[in-house]
């Protein structure tokens, strides 16, 4: 890495800590749980620190940090964001970009300009942002389940969006009477809406049963012959990089302890645990409230019965916004590129809607179906 690269990353490093200590502090003030409130405030205080070791980082070279200031316009905005998205994705949000963090500051330890006090400091900053990191992990999974449903109902209301967004497109080339289209696209939706639910309730119904039957036999083999299984926990420990004395240490001791044994069996094997079993009811609900949802509302202009003209760039627009909305909620949660998805999910959407549209155009031209 090349001085000059350095000084930037430096630079980077001092705003992104200035940011998180107001950030995390702003936060710990808006939440009213006291545990969460002071489990930021710490945060908070750790990221001052780090600010206070990259200004002295960059002084010490020769550089001015008196310029390198917070813009309270860009913070307010971020974190008018953070309460409009929610606790859990904010959570979700923060997790990410410590891990961000520890990639950066990792990459910064291989530079032959840091000095080796440098090095150590820089090494405990890396330290923290991993406790950060699992601490903010360890808020989340109490609300585990409910990231769980909001996968479901992002899924279920991006379907509906581009499936009937797709459909009202299409109409909207043959019909003439926005209402018309409305009404068909509503008909479209709700059908859409009942099958995408039973099928996702009967699809993780399934997968449950099949789960629990898994876990019922690896209980039954760990209850009346654990010695059966000791060779193969020894292996999945010696694949986990244990050496083989380690590796029966840890066999023999699961040995005695039925839960522990099951656990390891059903992890390591069936990548299974009883915590990951997903509720069907709720699963096709959640994909069926969501779809009708996410199909009704670009539907909107038309009910209003605006002019076909009007009514399709709007219905575009709307949908685009919500499709933009879905495909950040996803890349939060699966932790992947946000600009990405989003783009990846509204050039999908559109040009699928715009696609049928053209569809629908050309049969009423060359049908001669159209109605007015």
């Amino acid at each position: 890495m090349e001085f000059e690269e350095l000084l930037n990353n430096a630079r980077k490093a001092l705003m992104d800590e200035l940011y998180a200590a107001a950030i995390y502090t702003k936060l710990s003030r808006l939440y009213r749980n006291k545990k969460v409130s002071s489990k930021l405030r710490c945060i908070a205080e750790m990221e001052s620190r780090h600010a206070v070791f990259w200004a002295k980082f960059l002084k010490k070279r020769g550089f001015d940090t008196s310029k390198i200031k917070i813009n309270h316009l860009f913070l307010n905005t971020k974190i008018l964001f953070y309460r409009i998205i929610g606790y859990v994705l904010t959570l979700k949000l923060l997790e990410n970009e410590e891990k961000d963090a520890v990639l950066f500051y990792s990459k910064l330890l291989d530079s032959n300009y840091l000095f080796p006090d440098e090095k150590d400091e820089l090494k405990r900053i890396i330290e923290d942002e991993l406790l950060h990191e699992q601490e903010i992990a360890e808020e989340e999974e109490a609300f585990k389940d409910f990231m769980e449903h909001i996968r479901d109902a992002v899924l279920g209301m991006s379907d509906g969006l581009v499936e009937v967004l797709s459909v009202a497109a299409g109409l909207a080339g043959v019909y003439g009477d926005p209402f018309n289209v409305a009404v068909g696209g509503t008909i479209v939706g709700i059908a859409g809406a009942l099958s995408m639910g039973i099928g996702s309730y009967t699809s993780v119904k399934a997968q449950r049963e099949v789960r629990i039957g898994v876990l019922e036999k690896i209980k039954l083999i760990v209850k009346y012959v654990p010695q059966a299984l000791f060779e193969r926990v020894k292996k999945h420990m010696v694949a986990k990089g244990f050496n083989e004395e380690t590796a029966i240490i840890i066999a023999k001791e699961s040995m005695n302890k039925e839960e522990l044994l099951s656990k390891i069996i059903s992890v390591e094997e069936y990548g299974l645990t009883e915590e990951r079993l997903e509720d069907p009811v709720k699963a096709g609900l959640y994909t069926g409230i969501f779809y009708i949802l996410g199909g009704i509302i670009p539907l909107i202009p038309y009910y209003l019965r605006a002019p076909v003209l009007f009514s399709l760039p709007a219905s575009f627009i709307i949908a685009a916004l919500l499709l933009g909305g879905m495909g950040f909620v996803i890349a939060v949660i699966a932790e992947i590129n946000i600009k990405k998805k989003m783009l990846e999910l509204i050039l999908a959407g559109i040009g699928s809607a715009t696609l049928t549209f053209i569809i629908g155009k050309l049969a009423s031209l060359l049908l001669g179906v159209e109605v007015g």
